[in-house]
């Protein structure tokens, strides 16, 4: 069976948000015991790479990162490149949103 690129990226996208809301999970279990922590340049690397989504899950679910402003300024930046991205590629036809139609 041959998957498309957009099953590809799909799959990805699920993947790397699944892993990114895990770590952010593990890093907040990890602080409520005093254990060693993922740095958070790990933790903006995964939302950068695809787990932007999975990131702002995690932080909402677990009350994770939610006040510490110097955590949440670079992941505002991250996701508002991103969106900035999808934009991009969207204005320039190389990508296409989904019409409401092909949902329904």
């Amino acid at each position: 069976m041959s998957m498309t690129f957009e099953q590809i990226i799909i799959g990805y996208l699920v993947i790397i948000n699944a892993v990114t809301f895990l770590a952010y999970g593990l890093d907040k279990a990890q602080a409520k015991s005093h254990r060693w922590r993922t740095p958070e340049k790990t933790l903006w690397f995964l939302a950068l790479i695809g787990g932007s989504i999975g990131a702002l899950l995690a932080m909402n679910q677990f009350r994770h990162k939610t006040k510490k402003l110097s955590f949440q300024l670079p992941l505002i930046l991250i996701i508002a490149f991103q969106v900035a991205v999808v934009w991009v590629l969207i204005q320039s036809g190389i990508i296409y949103p989904p019409s409401i139609t092909a949902i329904s």
